[in-house]
């Protein structure tokens, strides 16, 4: 298995599964996103405050997971008040629990260390949830939080 940082090329692919992911969580896909979703990866790749990893067997994508980092009013904790939000967490049904999406959570952990960012957040489903607390992450009001 191969992991790797997604590019604007990998859009088309990262839509689909954004869109399954949402499905699979139980939101009915009553509208089209497409043209949203696209606008939203190219922009917010290209500027680098998304980054995206894929983990690949063969050709095929198994799992991914993202980071958007976001400017908030600096606080006394958080003096810069970036924040990373982890989204986009998602592994093929045939390739959860071997520890993907923890190696995934390691690579974004690293690219917030890298811009400086401290503080994480992310909203999870029961599926995921045991996946966060075991990393680190602890419930704060309806989000999960670590400080790195």
């Amino acid at each position: 298995m191969d992991i790797r940082k997604a590019t604007l090329a990998d859009i088309k692919i990262i839509s689909q599964i954004r869109k399954q992911q949402l499905i699979d969580e139980g939101i009915e896909p009553d509208v089209s996103i497409d043209s949203q979703l696209a606008s939203f990866f190219k922009k917010t790749i290209a500027e680098g405050s998304l980054i995206e990893y894929l983990i690949l067997d063969g050709q095929q994508i198994i799992a991914t997971a993202a980071i958007y980092f976001q400017q908030f009013p600096p606080t006394y904790s958080n003096q810069s008040g970036v924040k990373g939000y982890i989204t986009n967490m998602y592994t093929a049904d045939s390739y959860r629990g071997k520890g993907l999406a923890t190696r995934l959570l390691h690579q974004l952990v690293n690219e917030a260390k890298k811009k400086g960012v401290t503080k994480l957040w992310l909203g999870t489903s029961k599926l995921g949830r045991p996946v966060y607390e075991k990393f680190g992450f602890e419930q704060t009001g309806e989000w999960l939080n670590m400080d790195i």
